[in-house]
């Protein structure tokens, strides 16, 4: 019994080594197999975790000092045409309360945001032809006139490259279309299969091309997801190279096909953040709402662990109760839980400060 148990302590310290050289490697910028980032998120504990966060946080000071860029975000629409298994918007939702913002509220979001220091606005919604090309070109050169110092940033889904274009050409400048999944076997089982992976990163680099700030993503514990489906997707983001990149938990919602599924880590969400800012030190990286829903001290911690941006939600309080992704989602039974100015009283806690700035992407 005893040999035994000097055995299991003995692989232990080994693999905890194996992996703080791994995290050192990362920090130093070298390749890695994947092999060992398979064996990494498999076997990594609490102490690597922190050891992970503390490389990522030197990187992230190294380059952005002690800044948090903040985002508006203002959720223009629930309606969606796509039927994703794991999104509480699905076209086939009944329950869903359904809401369009106007043109007008969605300027008195940047308003408000653009009062609280924000310079960045990021326009989300699900994939709704309500909201032509024109429409979207319509609100992006209203915002641009009326506030010249701000980026716009689009979330609005799949679209043909003439449309993006336009969109650019409006004024737009950042785009987030999370990849979801580079695994084509994986997106399947999170998608209808009508749609692909292949069709997902023809957008990505469309937008690339044309000149948008790019960002991808996807999210932590995913039904099916397995360690190497996570490995695949960082070494994609590697070689994409994106401007910003977007994860977070999976959370389920009650009315989708996965609805008993059970949610992603926030530790190994945590993990992640600080193993992207270890891969690609200069790229824009959130902590996003679903880890602040999953922990309350969400935003600090996603900070502490290399993210260097926050998305205060600015959409109407009435609207936002129904932009529901998936269950208890942070901010819809608390307006102030997305409130700018108590966000950035956190950061400010915990030692760093929110510069009125638009934050783009510098590749260094």
């Amino acid at each position: 019994m005893q040999n035994e148990h000097n055995f299991k302590e003995k692989a232990r310290r080994v693999c905890i080594m194996n992996n703080l050289k791994t995290i050192d490697f990362l920090a130093e910028n070298k390749e890695l197999c994947k092999k060992d980032l398979i064996s990494l998120i498999a076997t990594f504990d609490e102490d690597d975790r922190k050891y992970a966060a503390q490389k990522a946080v030197e990187v992230s000071k190294n380059i952005f000092d002690n800044k948090i860029f903040l985002r508006g975000l203002i959720e223009i629409t629930n309606f969606c045409n796509k039927n994703c298994f794991y999104c509480g918007i699905r076209r086939e939702n009944q329950r869903a309360e359904r809401y369009r913002l106007s043109v007008e509220d969605i300027i008195k979001c940047c308003e408000l945001g653009y009062k609280q220091g924000l310079r960045t606005f990021v326009l989300q919604g699900g994939e709704d032809a309500f909201f032509s090309d024109e429409l979207v070109v319509q609100i992006i050169r209203k915002i641009k006139t009326r506030f010249s110092d701000c980026a716009v940033t689009l979330s609005l889904g799949e679209k043909s490259k003439e449309s993006y274009k336009k969109l650019f050409n409006a004024g737009a400048d950042r785009y987030l279309l999370r990849h979801e999944s580079i695994s084509s076997s994986h997106y399947k089982k999170l998608h209808p299969k009508e749609f692909s992976i292949q069709s997902r990163t023809r957008c990505l680099y469309d937008l690339k091309e044309i000149g948008y700030q790019t960002g991808c993503g996807f999210m932590v514990g995913s039904p099916y997801q397995t360690n190497e489906n996570i490995v695949a997707d960082l070494l994609f983001i590697k070689k994409f190279s994106p401007a910003m990149i977007g994860i977070g938990p999976f959370i389920p919602h009650k009315d989708t096909p996965f609805h008993s599924q059970k949610a992603g880590s926030a530790k190994l969400t945590l993990f992640l953040l600080s193993l992207i800012r270890l891969m690609l030190p200069d790229v824009l990286l959130p902590t996003t709402t679903a880890l602040s829903t999953l922990d309350d001290y969400g935003i600090e911690l996603g900070v502490l662990s290399g993210a260097n941006v926050v998305m205060p939600n600015l959409t109407p309080y009435k609207a936002r109760k129904n932009y529901l992704l998936y269950d208890n989602k942070k901010g819809t039974t608390n307006e102030n839980d997305e409130n700018a100015i108590l966000i950035i009283e956190k950061l400010k806690r915990i030692g760093y400060t929110v510069p009125v700035d638009r934050g783009d992407y510098i590749k260094r």
